[in-house]
């Protein structure tokens, strides 16, 4: 795969592109298959940016139906009404990525993702989930390091101002240019689980408010059986339980998880497009990394909160956890 030739047609689409990461980089990408699952405004954005870019394929995973809050946020749904019955949210924005980029093959596999055999990601290079319960992450997370070869695993989420990347690459090796000699550089990242189950106690004092915040509801959602963004401010003193359950377990202070904060991530279940624009194209860029053999990749956790306008990158790593 890697020795076939890009086509007349791709250099001279491309051409901008190749000058700026080279012809071996675009032709990577080319051949890369990308599995996306849950079409929130974050992953809009982000499918737009890598069909742009020139990815093999995109194949869609949603089998929702059109609602205001999905229509607020995600630009590849049409506004024309009339083609909404029938449809998914899945095929309809397929039909929308189609026309940013002929060349790259858009398609949609119907079902529940959770219920997909391991054998159905050995087709991808790359596997982004968005906007699934806790249980589903960590399971389909477990199911791509199952497989021989490495699959690159991604999770966004996108609450009203704040966002989440988090990122899984088991063990990734790259080259950088240092004064005049290629180095190789070998990063071995967590599963999700892993890095989750990390001992708070044991995180650096300036660890994201964020990430402690998007744990918090993750375990709410849990334990009250809600889906993603399911809640609202009649939730916040259950969620505000839920926090001094964890922080007691985890011998960590209160404050370290703000009220406003809590709040915020509770009643914004809806996402805010300038966030989603940010977090997408941030997400876009990694995984172009990561297929291009490019650049530094994340690891392991982005955070990003429009409220002070910082994105900040957190590497958490249970030390106690099995390689």
């Amino acid at each position: 795969m890697d020795g076939e030739e890009l086509t007349q047609q791709e250099t001279e689409l491309y051409d901008r592109q190749i000058r700026v990461w080279g012809v071996d980089a675009q032709r990577r990408l080319s051949k890369a298959n990308v599995l996306v699952c849950g079409m929130t405004g974050t992953v809009a954005e982000f499918c737009k940016n890598i069909v742009l870019a020139g990815v093999g394929s995109v194949t869609l995973v949603d089998d929702g139906v059109v609602t205001e809050e999905a229509l607020s946020a995600n630009f590849l749904i049409p506004p024309d009404e009339s083609v909404y019955k029938g449809r998914t949210l899945a095929e309809l924005c397929c039909d929308s990525l189609k026309e940013f980029n002929s060349m790259v093959r858009v398609s949609v596999e119907k079902g529940d993702i959770s219920s997909f055999r391991v054998d159905f990601f050995s087709k991808f290079d790359v596997v982004v989930i968005s906007s699934c319960s806790l249980a589903t992450k960590k399971l389909i997370n477990e199911k791509c390091r199952r497989l021989l070869r490495r699959v690159a695993f991604y999770i966004v989420d996108c609450r009203d101002s704040c966002g989440e990347i988090f990122v899984d690459l088991q063990s990734y090796k790259y080259t950088k240019k240092k004064v005049d000699e290629a180095v190789e550089f070998e990063l071995k990242y967590p599963s999700f689980e892993e890095a989750i189950t990390t001992p708070w106690r044991k995180l650096p004092r300036k660890t994201a408010k964020l990430y402690f915040a998007m744990r918090v509801i993750e375990k709410f959602e849990e334990a009250e059986g809600r889906n993603p963004a399911e809640t609202s401010l009649l939730d916040l003193p259950g969620v505000l339980k839920k926090r001094k359950e964890l922080c007691e377990a985890e011998s960590l202070n209160e404050s370290q998880i703000p009220d406003s904060l809590l709040e915020r991530l509770v009643v914004g279940t809806q996402e805010f497009p300038p966030v989603c624009a940010v977090i997408g194209g941030i997400l876009g860029q990694e995984v172009i990394k990561v297929i291009s053999g490019k650049g530094d990749p994340l690891k392991n956790f982005f955070f990003f909160d429009a409220f002070d306008g910082k994105g900040i990158i957190e590497d958490i790593s249970n030390p106690d956890a099995a390689s």
